[in-house]
C-alpha cells in the first residue's frame, strides 16, 4: 500500500468541509485503509464519577488520550473524536507502537493521578470489516484554524462495544509511567447556560434503520439548531471566564510529567505559571506573538461542540423550547424505528483544552456538559432504548 493511503498523507488528502449542514453527505467520507488501527478509551463507571462531582477529572482523562497521542506523534494531525469520558481515533501502522505506548501510559496516569480506571483498546480496521462494519472519515473545519474528524460506518461503535467486553485490550503501563500531556489543561471556569439550559444529545441509528431515514432525521436536527442564534454554541460570545487560581489547577498539576516531584511542588509551579496567564488575559497584555483578543476569539471558533461519530453528538446552549422541539422530532424518528437517542439537560458546560502553544492558532477546545454531559446522554440512550 502506498504512503498516500497508508501514511500521513491519507488523512491530509481528505477534503475539508466547513458547513456542518453537510455532515451526512456520504461523498465527504473516505474509507480508512485496512492496515490502519482504531484506538478507543473510556473511563469505567464515568456516570458514577460524574455524579460524585469528578466531571472535570473524567473530561481531563478523555482529553488526555488525544493529547498523549498527538504529543507522541510530535504534533502531527490524525483523526480522532472526543467523547467526554474517553476518545476514539485512527492510526496508521507506522505509528502503532508509539501510540500503544502512549495509550498504556495514559491509562496508568488516569489510575495513579486521577483515581479512575480507564480501559483502552486497539482494533485493526481489517478485523472490523470482517465483522461487517466500516470506518470512513471526513474532516470538518469549525474555523480556518483547525479541523476535526467525523466518522461513519459503525466501526467506532463496534470497537467501543468490543472494548467493553474485554476484546483488543491494551494493558495500562506500570505505576509511575507517564505520558507526555504537554498542553493539556482545564483553566477556564464552567460556562453557565445563557439561553436556559445546556443540552447534551447523542443520536445513533436504530438496528436495521433505513439509512435515508436516519440521514433525514439527523439533517432535520442539524437544521433546527442551525436556525438558532450562534447555532446554540455553548461558549459565551466573549469567551469562557477564567479566574485564578482556576478550579482545574490541581488537575493540570497532576498532568505534569515529572511524577517524582510531590504534588504540592507541581501545583505550586502551575499556580505561578497560570497567574501570569491569567494576568495577560485579564488585562489584554500582548506578549510577543500572543494577542489575548485573538486567542479568545480562536478559543470560541476552535471549540468542538458538535460532531458526527457513528451518530450525532452535540452540546448546546438552548432555550427549553428548542430542547423540546428536538426531543419531539427524535420521538417521531424513534417511533419509526430510525434512531436511538439520549438527551441530558444541565445548567452549565465545561471546556478542556489542548494548547501546546497559545501563540499558534491551532489550539483545541473540547466541550462537554458539566453535570453529566455526553456520558449521561449515552446512559439515557441505553436506558430508554435498550441499546448497547
Amino acid at each position: 500500500m502506498s504512503e498516500s493511503t497508508d501514511g500521513d498523507l491519507f488523512y491530509a488528502s481528505i477534503p475539508v468541509f466547513d458547513g456542518f449542514g453537510s455532515v451526512m453527505e456520504p461523498a465527504l467520507y473516505k474509507p480508512l485503509p485496512d492496515s490502519w488501527t482504531i484506538g478507543a478509551a473510556d473511563v469505567v463507571q464515568s456516570t458514577k464519577a460524574i455524579a460524585e462531582n469528578h466531571y472535570k477529572a473524567v473530561n481531563m482523562a478523555g482529553a488526555a488520550v488525544i493529547a498523549a497521542v498527538k504529543n507522541a506523534l510530535e504534533g502531527r494531525d490524525f483523526p480522532y473524536v472526543f467523547g467526554g469520558d474517553g476518545a476514539s481515533f485512527a492510526t496508521p501502522p507506522k505509528d502503532l507502537a508509539r501510540v500503544r505506548d502512549a495509550l498504556a501510559a495514559t491509562a496508568a496516569w488516569v489510575r495513579d493521578e486521577l483515581g479512575l480506571i480507564m480501559r483502552i483498546a486497539l482494533a485493526p480496521v481489517a478485523r472490523l470489516r470482517a465483522h461487517g462494519v466500516d470506518v470512513r472519515v471526513a474532516r470538518f473545519a469549525p474555523s480556518p484554524n483547525v479541523s476535526y474528524a467525523m466518522f461513519s460506518g459503525g466501526g467506532l461503535e463496534w470497537v467501543d462495544a468490543a472494548m467493553k467486553r474485554g476484546r483488543f485490550a491494551v494493558q495500562p503501563a506500570s505505576p509511575g509511567v507517564r505520558p507526555d500531556l504537554t498542553g493539556l489543561s482545564c483553566r477556564f471556569e464552567e460556562m453557565p447556560a445563557a439561553r436556559g439550559l445546556i443540552l447534551s444529545l447523542v443520536i445513533v441509528p436504530a438496528g436495521g434503520a433505513d439509512p435515508d431515514a436516519f440521514r433525514a432525521a439527523i439533517e432535520d436536527i442539524v437544521a433546527i439548531v442551525a436556525r438558532t442564534p450562534d447555532m446554540s454554541r455553548p461558549i459565551p460570545p466573549g469567551g469562557p471566564w477564567m479566574r485564578w487560581p482556576s478550579a482545574g489547577s490541581e488537575l493540570e498539576a497532576r498532568a505534569t510529567r515529572n511524577a517524582r516531584l510531590p504534588l504540592f511542588a507541581r501545583h505550586g509551579a502551575v499556580l505561578a505559571r497560570t497567574l501570569l496567564y491569567y494576568l495577560v488575559l485579564r488585562y489584554g497584555i500582548r506578549v510577543g506573538r500572543f494577542t489575548p483578543a485573538t486567542y479568545m476569539r480562536q478559543v470560541i471558533e476552535n471549540s468542538d461542540f458538535r460532531k458526527f461519530a457513528d451518530g450525532l453528538r452535540m452540546i448546546l446552549d438552548c432555550a427549553p423550547e428548542l430542547a423540546e422541539a428536538i426531543e419531539r422530532r427524535l420521538q417521531v424518528a424513534a417511533s419509526a424505528g430510525t434512531v436511538y437517542y439520549g438527551l441530558h439537560r444541565q445548567d452549565a458546560a465545561v471546556m478542556t483544552c489542548y494548547t501546546p502553544s497559545p501563540a499558534d492558532s491551532d489550539h483545541l477546545h473540547f466541550i462537554d456538559g458539566a453535570r453529566g454531559g455526553y456520558a449521561a446522554a449515552a446512559a439515557a440512550l441505553k436506558a430508554m432504548n435498550g441499546f448497547g
